[in-house]
């Protein structure tokens, strides 16, 4: 199932979108994640349908938290210089850097590196603490969306201090368009996903390529915080970021980003400058 949540003249409404590409409004908007709740209001859905393509989207959830990992491919952290980690590495973005998957992306003032991150994000449906085994871990696992992991270079590499300075500006994670449920992935190690700038192709690679598979992600962040329904891990990107090209490209005003995975849709975002 995929599960969205739309503009409507009456506010945000849940729904969701069916394989001939109708979008169906769901009665009420839910305050807490659950998919199950979704399901049912799903099956006792009753208003008309609307075509994929006239709906206006919004992020799919409201996360509480975007827990990211960094350098998760071998090849990412070989354009950057650096040895693939023997643990995961950890940062937040914070609830308010999400927006919908056609919403503008506003480069920061001061903002001089502004990358792209394409990556797979896997949505939390139980709360998790303390998981016993990688086996257990992926139970608590709703489904899965696109996630941009938008990032100032200048302010995460430059000016000192943990990266979280240059991974929080308002807009830097674009959501969605949809979750798509765990029940419809058989596999999330083979997700192939990427990014083009400007209709030019820069990442595309495959979640098989991780360093750290996602259920190792959901057990090994669990033993360090409590993940809740509606959190979203964000597993980190392939090759192919601005500050990997030769010589590196950031974005500008009126950049256009499309970002894809398998399943999980696409995003197009436009890059405008902050007022």
């Amino acid at each position: 199932m995929r599960l969205l949540r739309i503009h409507t003249d009456d506010g945000l409404r849940d729904a969701v979108l069916a394989d001939d590409g109708w979008v169906a409004t769901l009665p009420g908007t839910s305050e807490a994640f659950d998919p199950d709740r979704w399901r049912e209001r799903a099956a006792a859905a009753t208003g008309p349908a609307v075509e994929f393509e006239a709906v206006r989207l919004a992020a799919p959830l409201s996360p509480g938290k975007v827990v990211c990992v960094g350098l998760n491919y071998a090849d990412h952290a070989a354009e950057g210089g650096q040895q693939a980690p023997a643990e995961p590495i950890l940062f937040m973005k914070a609830p308010d850097t999400v927006v919908g998957a056609h919403d503008d992306v506003v480069i920061p003032r001061g903002g001089e590196k502004t990358d792209w991150e394409v990556e797979l994000g896997v949505v939390i449906g139980r709360t998790a603490s303390y998981l016993a085994d990688e086996a257990a871990a992926m139970e608590y696992v709703a489904g899965y969306v696109l996630v941009n992991d938008v990032s100032e270079r200048h302010f995460q590499l430059a000016r000192g201090g943990q990266w979280d300075k240059g991974k929080n500006s308002a807009t830097f994670c674009p959501l969605g368009p949809w979750i798509l449920t765990a029940d419809e992935v058989p596999d999330p190690q083979a997700i192939k996903l990427g990014l083009d700038v400007n209709g030019e192709a820069l990442q595309d690679s495959s979640t098989a390529e991780m360093i750290f598979g996602v259920a190792h992600l959901v057990h090994y962040i669990s033993q360090f915080m409590t993940l809740y329904p509606g959190d979203v891990i964000s597993t980190g990107t392939p090759a192919g970021v601005g500050a990997g090209q030769k010589p590196p490209r950031y974005l500008r005003a009126g950049d256009v980003l499309r970002v894809w995975a398998d399943g999980l849709g696409e995003q197009h975002n436009q890059l405008v400058a902050a007022p």
